[in-house]
């Protein structure tokens, strides 16, 4: 079955997932995780999109972002992916592809699902067995939004916000969301609209989404379409 194409509107936050081509590590060292950051920002403000968060793995990159245009997003990743993979190889001397086929990606329901989002992302480190906490990595922006580093080049969500009428409120509320971590429902529910392009909301959310796509944005009924009768 024929790949559905990518799930982007403009104005939507996305949740974003690149895997490195063949599980090889795509970040060696901490210079290499700083000019992919440097150049996410750049090429961001070019493309009028909002960062939200993100994590930076060995060998896969999550981000949460809200492109202004539906487009945005496709060209944001194509700019650093090639920069980046003709960077990497240049630096470590290597050829071949740095990327695992096309990123994927889905639209995320800011209001109900936005937290859970930022939460995924701020765990895979541990899920990866690279840390024990997702405050012990420094690579996400997970310690951003507890207060003890500045990006500058993040926005926080309207959801962040609500966690606490005072920075130390939204920190600490943040802290124990991500102490608690995910279901295993959860993760699996979130991993696969990023992998199969399902949006990530429940019904009303997709009730109003469905038509500012051309393509289904849920997963169908089992089985094949129906077929007409001659009488219908």
């Amino acid at each position: 079955m024929a790949r559905l194409a990518r799930l982007a509107v403009g104005g939507r936050l996305h949740l974003i997932v690149l895997h490195a081509h063949g599980k090889q590590s795509v970040f060696r060292d901490a210079d290499d995780r700083q000019v992919w950051l440097d150049w996410m920002s750049d090429y961001a403000k070019t493309e009028r999109i909002a960062i939200h968060a993100y994590a930076l793995l060995d060998a896969w990159v999550g981000l949460l972002a809200t492109p202004a245009e539906a487009q945005g997003v496709s060209r944001w990743m194509q700019a650093i992916g090639r920069r980046y993979g003709r960077y990497f190889n240049d630096r470590h001397h290597r050829r071949g592809t740095l990327w695992d086929g096309r990123y994927r990606c889905t639209v995320v329901d800011a209001d109900h699902y936005a937290l859970s989002a930022m939460v995924y992302l701020d765990l895979a480190s541990v899920r990866a067995g690279l840390a024990t906490g997702a405050d012990q990595y420094p690579w996400s922006s997970h310690l951003h939004y507890l207060g003890l580093r500045q990006d500058r080049f993040l926005t926080p969500l309207a959801s962040y916000w609500s966690l606490g009428n005072t920075p130390f409120a939204r920190e600490a509320a943040y802290a124990e969301l991500v102490r608690a971590g995910l279901s295993s429902t959860q993760a699996s529910r979130i991993e696969d609209a990023v992998d199969k392009a399902w949006v990530l909301g429940d019904a009303p959310f997709v009730e109003e989404l469905q038509p500012q796509v051309p393509r289904r944005v849920t997963k169908g009924r089992p089985g094949r379409p129906r077929k007409q009768s001659r009488t219908e």
